[in-house]
This record gives C-alpha cells, structure tokens and sequence, in this order.
C-alpha cells in the first residue's frame, strides 16, 4: 500500500506519542486519584488539540521540503479534516462511556484512571482495524463502496430511528468476563486485580476499562470507514484517529455534564455519516476537494450544535 509515512516520520509519531502519554500518566499520578473539574478537563482538551495542531503543522513543514507546497497543503487539509471528523463522532463515544461509568457506579477520582487505561486499548484496536483496512482497500479496492453504502445506510438509520441507550448487561465480552472471570465485590483504589483467599481476582474497574475499549471500537465501526473517504494514505488515517481518541478523557469531563444540551447532535453527525458516504459513491465521476469536505463536515456539526440550544428538546411522557 503507498503511504507518506516514512521509518523516520513513524518513529517521530510514535515517540510523540509515547512521551505524550508518559506525560499523562505522570501528571496523574503526581495528583493521585481525584475528581477532574471543568477547568482541568478544558485546560486538557485544549492542550490534546494544540499538540494534534502542532504535530498537523511538522507534517505540512515535512511534506513541503520533500513533495512541494500543493502536496503539503493536501497533507495538511486531509489530516484537519479526519481529525475533525473523528473528533465529532467520538462525542457519541462520550456518551457512552458515560453510561458504562454510570452502570458500573465507578467513583468520581476513579473515572480519570479508567478512562486512560481504556482509551489505551482503543488506540491498540483502532489501530489493528485502521491497518487491516488499508491493506484491504490496497487489494481490493470496491470496498470503498462498501464503505460508502454503509455509512449512508448508517446515517439513515441514525436519522429515522429514535436514539438508545444501548443493552450492557446483554454485551458479549461483558458477559463472558462474567461468566469466566473471578470478581470482586467492590472496587479496590485504582487496583484492576487483588488476591482474596489466595485466588487472583479481578476488580469492577478491569471490566470498565476492557469494556471501554470494546465499546470504542463498535462505535468506531463507521467512523474509520469514514477517515478512508477523506484519506487513503493509512499514515494520515492512523496519526489523525490516534490524535483524537487521546483527547477524548478531557473530552469526556468536558461534555459530560452537557449530554442533554446538545441533544440533536446525533442527527447533525448521522447527516455527516450520510455526506461523507456519498462522497466516497461518487468518487469515480467527482472527487470532491478536501478543503470543501471539510467546510461541509464542520457546518453540519456547528449546525445541529446550534440548533440544539435553540430548539428544545421533545419531552417524554
């Protein structure tokens, strides 16, 4: 499969990358286990997206002294717009993760950590998926409109069908953690296993964090088929879908208190679903310029946010 990505530029992603995390995991533990306030998560969000911007603006640098200024300016308006892309539809990854918090009643300092370790195993996920499709579409190339179909057909049914919650107790991998695993009664601090009665035993926090990346990577069934319409190059793909999902903890304390006020959100992200799909379907006979999917994408969302604070929303009953 072609891609940019070059040993050097690989090297450099994943050495930012890990050092990013290094630096996480040890402001976190400098602060021990605690409730994230609004400020915190803001300061946090806006330090994920300045390090995704910067990481945007070394890639364009890079591709300009090596392909030209029209190359780097379609490197950088590819990775804007899949980052953008990802970004908006892992905020329904929010709401979900909250219902998994909610479910499993994780104390407030406990969240933080939670959500850190299963936005690990995402990444990992995200990324096996990410590759095994480029490597498909390298060989067969008509699974784009294989993509293209089922992202239509998903926003559709987004668009007509009221929203769920969806059934944790009926999750597979939860069922069979259940089922197989030795748990422990209640949360022991931040320990994901404890010894009782000489057995190892794994504690309710182990289940959220599997369950977390689990769940991620089911929602992240349409959003990567959806990157491949903007971008083929699995380098571009790979770096902005990791760039987003690391932001999604402070993402998480951001919004999660705000769930209900933007509440037509879905619809704006299921008409994005619908759009980029039938970019991907008319492709052979327009293909449409990056910066004009982008404006496209981001008015749909801005739209529906906004639309949210002004329309009330429907009550039951």
């Amino acid at each position: 499969m072609h891609t940019m990505g070059t040993p050097g530029l690989w090297i450099a992603f994943i050495a930012i990358v890990c050092v990013a995390l290094v630096v996480d995991f040890w402001v976190l533990g400098r602060h021990g286990a605690h409730r994230v306030s609004l400020r915190e998560a803001a300061w946090w969000s806006l330090a994920w997206i300045a390090l995704a911007l910067a990481f945007n603006a070394a890639l364009w640098w890079w591709t300009d002294g090596h392909g030209g200024r029209a190359a780097a300016n379609e490197v950088g308006l590819e990775f804007l717009t899949g980052y953008l892309l990802e970004k908006a539809l892992s905020v329904d990854n929010i709401f979900v993760f909250l219902l998994v918090l909610n479910t499993f009643a994780v104390p407030a300092e406990l969240r933080q950590r939670a959500l850190m370790l299963g936005v690990l195993g995402a990444i990992a996920l995200r990324a096996l998926m990410i590759l095994v499709g480029a490597a498909l579409i390298a060989r067969f190339h008509w699974i784009l409109y294989l993509f293209g179909v089922f992202l239509v057909v998903t926003g559709a049914k987004m668009l007509l069908t009221p929203p769920s919650e969806p059934d944790l107790d009926h999750n597979p991998v939860l069922r069979w953690m259940r089922g197989h695993l030795r748990i422990t009664r209640g949360f022991h601090g931040q320990q994901l296993r404890v010894v009782e009665d000489g057995r190892t035993a794994f504690t309710p926090l182990f289940l959220v964090l599997v369950l977390l990346a689990v769940v991620d990577v089911v929602f992240a069934v349409d959003s990567i088929p959806a990157i491949f319409a903007v971008t083929l190059d699995p380098f571009v793909v790979l770096t902005s879908n990791v760039f987003a999902v690391l932001g999604l903890r402070a993402l998480f304390f951001l919004l999660a208190g705000m769930a209900d006020r933007f509440h037509l959100l879905g619809y704006g992200l299921a008409a994005v679903l619908v759009f980029i799909g039938a970019k991907m379907l008319v492709a052979p006979w327009y293909k449409m310029p990056i910066g004009l999917a982008l404006g496209v994408v981001a008015a749909l969302i801005v739209a529906s946010m906004l639309a949210s604070l002004v329309v009330a929303p429907r009550r039951s009953g």
